[in-house]
């Protein structure tokens, strides 16, 4: 009893002593345990690693280190771009449609389009906003049709009259927009309006004018004066000096004077039809010295007359 008893107490001490042993060792974080195994196993081979597995391994790698430097410059849109156009989608044909005053060179210079760019790079909504800065452009559609071509339709703003503020000479919209500065004779058949306010009040008095085709077809300018009235300018030099108000009844007194007596065709400066209740007209300066020299003569006369008697 006292052998088996002893037995006993020394594996019990062997136990204890083991045990006291395995507290105080270094055990690693779970996580990290899985890991640790795998790379052991690796060492040891016994983890069979397919052929070829490095080279890929070192291809994506460098991939990655390229996509993230892409994205890091900013150079993404540049390498999209070349990428397919050496791939067969760079744009080498361009239909315009819808342009009178826009030029095809200029719509080619403003997307960039230089025979290497690449259809499905493209931005098309950046395009568009693009078409519609240019003056003439009220909307732009740009279309892609693969593999090399782009639609791009335009609707142009239609000029509606030319209108002079200080020596500046541009053409505007019905609304009084203005659309680009006037360059040449292309317009000098529209409407010229002068003057501040001119060019938004401009469409509401031509529609007054409608009624009186006559006299609006022997306008060579509307003045605006004040920002109140108009001043018409004839092809004859004769100015008419509207009233601010009632303006179609002051051009209805002026088409009976013109049907009754041809006052428009006479050696005159202006016809003033701002008081509606009477119509003053000016004598240019050669009719003035005329009708004081007939004045004169006729005074002379009549004491000659006076004097015989």
């Amino acid at each position: 009893m006292l052998a088996l008893n002893g037995k006993r107490s020394d594996r019990s001490g062997g136990q204890g002593a083991v045990l006291g042993h395995a507290d105080d060792r270094w055990v690693l974080p779970r996580p990290m345990r899985r890991a640790v195994r795998f790379c052991v196993s690796l060492a040891t081979g016994r983890i069979h690693i397919p052929a070829h597995v490095g080279t890929f391994a070192t291809f994506g790698f460098l991939a990655i280190v390229g996509v993230y430097g892409m994205l890091l410059g900013g150079h993404t849109q540049d390498v999209a771009q070349s990428t397919t156009a050496a791939a067969g989608f760079a744009i080498e044909n361009v239909r315009v449609s819808g342009n009178n005053e826009t030029s095809e060179i200029d719509i080619l210079q403003l997307l960039g389009l230089d025979g290497a760019t690449s259809l499905v790079a493209l931005n098309v909504d950046e395009a568009r906003r693009k078409l519609e800065q240019l003056p003439w452009v009220e909307s732009a559609e740009v279309r892609k049709v693969y593999p090399k071509t782009i639609d791009v339709v335009l609707k142009e703003r239609q000029a509606y009259g030319i209108w002079q503020h200080g020596t500046d000479l541009s053409l505007i919209e019905r609304d009084g927009s203005v659309i680009a500065p006037l360059r040449d004779n292309k317009f000098a058949s529209l409407p010229l309006f002068v003057g501040r306010d001119a060019e938004t009040a401009a469409a509401p008095f031509l529609d007054q004018m409608a009624k009186f085709p006559e006299i609006r077809s022997r306008v060579k300018a509307y003045v605006r004066i004040a920002e109140r009235r108009w001043d018409l300018h004839l092809d004859n030099g004769v100015v008419l000096r509207l009233p601010s108000g009632d303006i179609s009844n002051a051009l209805g007194v002026l088409a009976r004077l013109e049907k009754s007596q041809s006052v428009l065709e006479r050696d005159i400066a202006a016809v003033d039809l701002r008081l509606s209740d009477r119509t003053t007209i000016e004598l240019t300066a050669d009719a003035e010295k005329r009708r004081q020299d007939a004045l004169d003569a006729r005074t002379k006369a009549l004491k000659k007359a006076k004097d015989q008697t």
